[in-house]
């Protein structure tokens, strides 16, 4: 049975930083592109950041280019995504989600964790 664990998410001020963490079971991890995505209130959901089975691709939504990092330890099946310099418009429910194609639709999504970026 595929399952996440997400944690990392909580109420920073604006500069702040956050990592959050995607710890997965239930499938093979480690041949999976993994990714996040984020979906603020009346928006709809966005893929923020995407890392290849073996880590060697990323790929980023252009406004967190240089401020977050997607990473990936398969030794524990988890994935990461650290934010920095967060901004308010990055208030949003970040999903964790795995998939076999690095260009399709991801086949699993975990349930989210909450960021919010306030003063």
């Amino acid at each position: 049975q595929v399952h996440f664990v997400e944690s990392g998410g909580g109420l920073v001020q604006p500069g702040g930083s956050l990592r959050l963490s995607c710890a997965a079971s239930g499938f093979s991890f480690s041949g999976y592109t993994m990714s996040w995505h984020r979906q603020a209130p009346g928006k709809e959901r966005e893929l923020v950041a995407r890392i290849s089975h073996g880590g060697g691709s990323t790929n980023y939504v252009d406004s967190v280019k240089g401020r977050f990092t997607i990473s990936r330890d398969d030794a524990k099946s988890t994935v990461y995504l650290q934010m920095n310099s967060l901004k308010p418009e990055d208030t949003a429910v970040y999903l964790c989600a795995a998939g076999r194609n690095y260009y399709k639709p991801s086949d699993y999504w975990g349930q989210g964790t909450q960021v919010t970026v306030s003063s």
